[in-house]
């Protein structure tokens, strides 16, 4: 009987190991696999920034893909290949910054750009050359500054 409890429990134990580790992948894909809605993105918003390194990572049953861009500019996409998050060292273009948040930011903050733009759950939120970061509602509009 302590034979078996031994067996199930080391069947169980395996299994488990298996399914932890087996959801948690990391793919870098070659510049023919990155799915062409990223390419797109990059090539209108970024021209001047090559891919230099696009991963695929499923992280349980999460899918997102990081592609790293000269200049050290990373985008995150989600499953469906949206933009979700954007990080940079450097002024992010106009373009990939929603008019209600750019506008706000050009007006209250006119010595300052920003460098970083991230969708969360119910809310955006842009981080600033000073640091300082902005939360917005979805529609664009301001909520406070985040700490």
């Amino acid at each position: 009987m302590k034979n078996l409890k031994k067996i199930t429990l080391a069947f169980v134990f395996g299994i488990a190991l298996i399914f932890f580790t087996g959801c948690d992948k990391d793919k870098v894909l070659p510049s023919s696999e990155i799915p062409e809605e990223i390419s797109n993105y990059v090539s209108t918003h970024f021209p001047d920034n090559k891919i230099q390194q696009a991963t695929k990572e499923k992280d349980d049953f999460v899918v997102t893909y990081d592609v790293l861009l000269e200049g050290n500019i990373s985008l995150e996409f989600n499953r469906k290949k949206e933009i979700i998050e954007i990080d940079a060292t450097t002024k992010l273009p106009d373009s990939v910054i929603p008019d209600k948040i750019l506008q706000y930011v050009n007006t209250h903050y006119p010595d300052h750009f920003i460098t970083d733009w991230e969708l969360e759950d119910k809310h955006q939120q842009v981080g600033l050359n000073n640091d300082l970061d902005l939360e917005f509602s979805m529609k664009g509009e301001f909520i406070r500054i985040d700490d």
